[in-house]
């Protein structure tokens, strides 16, 4: 049964960085091609990452890969300061502007195009948004725009019927994208403080998180594994596959 088209593509090279809208690219088994393939380590916490939560100004910046996707190594990593400065992957004097910036001890960590361990990606292989579940939270939040950009997802999906939350009701189910990818709906995506900051400025407004807390017991957006991998592309159909 066809549901919805692909409206948006959204990888982000480094974790907590503002990411890049891509037209086409591949799901790995792990998710898009390169999604939080590069991240910096917190040495002021065991095992974790600097992110938006500790570091809000981390959305500031931009990344992108700045060539053709590769199985063997990735292409360049470009770096857009909020200055407007643009520098590479590794360059030392962004490491510690970073540090000096959020206080904190950090390293650049990075993994190869065909493995990115949950670590960085955290709850799941891919996280999507629908367009009728957006346009609904708009409503209950009493706000004319919500950057769906906020939540961060992968996959920004228009609805063929503008059914709020009709995503919630695949938990358990295939989806089927284009000719060759296959995902399946796992959960819930339970949000944090990291929407309430714009994803561009870093403005903080809390009034989103007290909205999906009182009207969607925190949740918005829903997490799905990668079942089969393949190419993908904005424009692709989206099909239910299970609808038992």
């Amino acid at each position: 049964m066809l549901v919805g088209h692909i409206k948006e593509l959204v990888r982000h090279p480094v974790k907590s960085f503002f990411g890049e809208s891509v037209q086409e690219t591949q799901i790995m088994d792990y998710g898009l091609y390169g999604d939080r393939s590069h991240a910096f380590l917190d040495e002021t916490r065991k095992d974790k990452f600097l992110t938006i939560t500790q570091f809000p100004e981390m959305v500031r910046y931009k990344a992108r890969f700045s060539g053709a996707e590769s199985l063997d190594s990735y292409p360049g990593v470009e770096i857009t300061t909020p200055e407007g400065k643009i520098v590479s992957w590794g360059d030392e004097e962004l490491t510690k502007e970073l540090e000096d910036q959020s206080q904190r001890k950090i390293s650049p960590v990075s993994y190869s195009p065909t493995h990115v361990p949950f670590g960085p990606i955290e709850e799941a292989h891919l996280q999507l948004v629908t367009d009728a579940s957006l346009n609904k939270l708009k409503e209950l939040a009493g706000k004319q725009e919500i950057e769906h950009r906020r939540f961060r997802p992968n996959l920004y999906i228009s609805l063929v019927e503008k059914i709020p939350f009709i995503e919630e009701t695949w938990f358990g189910k295939r989806v089927k994208i284009g000719d060759e990818v296959e995902i399946q709906l796992l959960g819930h995506c339970e949000r944090c403080s990291i929407i309430t900051y714009h994803p561009e400025s870093a403005e903080w407004d809390a009034s989103l998180l007290k909205t999906v807390a009182k009207e969607r017991q925190n949740n918005f957006g829903v997490y799905a594994s990668v079942i089969k991998t393949g190419n993908v592309r904005v424009g692709n159909e989206v099909y239910l596959l299970d609808e038992r």
